[in-house]
């Protein structure tokens, strides 16, 4: 796994920081600093990048606004002095946010949660058929997502099940409902693959919650998830695999 890197930082200290940082992961190649905004526009025009990290206050536009600007978005881990941008990044669906002063230990967090949205096997397949093999790479207990002007945190042992309706997203726990600004495809992207199944549209369900598998539909408490005919013939053969027989 090689993943290619740019730095955008205005400020030579900063950007002397994250330069080192990167050289110590050894998947992680940075491929070229920048110290404003211009000239990583002009870079990324012409160039292909996995991860972008981007400062937020610098002069001329900000960080915010150039990722609003590129048409072709490589993924964005957001760095800045500044906690107040924390929303917004996440509205723009950055892989992290690391608040200055950045420790190693944060910073290597970030780049392990960027490599694993741009390396997991069949995350982003064309048929968006489920994996044949789930994801073995540890994950957070938890997620965050944002419930209005607040981000809210879900423990992933309290998911039932995911619904989702064009760019929101309902997510139904033990306790509570939490209707999140995002599309679902950007959901799943952060589950672990082995405990959340995609079975319709516009669905995804937690395995453990599962109670009764019928011919269409899945049982998860009182609620019935319709399996979706592009999902139904791999979501069989990921029960099968799993030992758990259908009625």
């Amino acid at each position: 796994m090689n993943l290619t890197c740019v730095i955008v930082e205005d400020e030579p200290l900063a950007r002397n920081l994250l330069t080192q940082y990167i050289h110590k992961v050894s998947y992680l190649t940075l491929v070229h600093t920048c110290s404003n905004p211009m000239e990583a526009l002009e870079f990324l025009r012409d160039n292909k990048v996995d991860i972008l990290f981007l400062d937020i206050q610098m002069p001329e536009i900000t960080g915010i606004s150039l990722l609003k600007i590129l048409q072709v978005k490589p993924l964005v881990i957001l760095t800045t002095a500044y906690s107040e941008y924390a929303l917004e990044g996440y509205e723009l669906d950055v892989a992290d946010y690391l608040l200055k002063p950045i420790t190693f230990e944060r910073f290597l967090k970030a780049a392990e949660k960027a490599a694993g949205r741009l390396t997991t096997p069949g995350q982003q397949q064309q048929t968006e058929t489920l994996p044949d093999k789930p994801s073995t790479e540890p994950a957070s207990p938890f997620i965050f997502v944002k419930d209005g002007t607040k981000l809210v945190k879900i423990r992933l042992q309290d998911i039932l099940y995911v619904e989702g309706l064009k760019d929101y997203v309902t997510i139904h726990t033990h306790h509570q409902k939490v209707v999140s600004l995002q599309r679902l495809k950007s959901l799943e992207e952060q589950l672990p693959q082995d405990r959340f199944l995609r079975v319709h549209h516009s669905y995804i369900v937690a395995l453990e919650g599962i109670d009764a598998i019928m011919k269409e539909k899945v049982q998860i408490g009182n609620a019935l998830i319709p399996i979706g005919d592009t999902y139904r013939k791999s979501f069989k053969e990921f029960i099968e695999r799993n030992h758990l027989q259908s009625d």
